[in-house]
């Protein structure tokens, strides 16, 4: 198991109800936290994975095979303007 910390920025952050956690994961890779944050907080979740990205040291991943550290920053998708 890895103890991951995700901290949550604005839409993610509501959909999770918190600004960050730590979270166990039986492989630490984008799609397995992709898959428990959605299984734990429903279609709000989804709604900001579908669009969303994941910053994983500093760079923004979407492939759900890459693996993941200590931490990881959850983005919802922004609007230019």
């Amino acid at each position: 198991m890895t103890v991951v910390t995700v901290r949550y920025f604005a839409a993610a952050a509501d959909a999770a109800g918190r600004e960050e956690e730590r979270l166990e994961l039986g492989e630490a890779t984008v799609g397995a936290l992709r898959e428990l944050l959605a299984e734990r907080y429903g279609e709000p979740m989804r709604r900001v994975l579908r669009n969303g990205s994941f910053l994983v040291d500093g760079t923004v991943r979407r492939d759900p095979a890459t693996p993941i550290g200590a931490a990881v920053d959850l983005l919802p998708p922004f609007a230019g303007g």
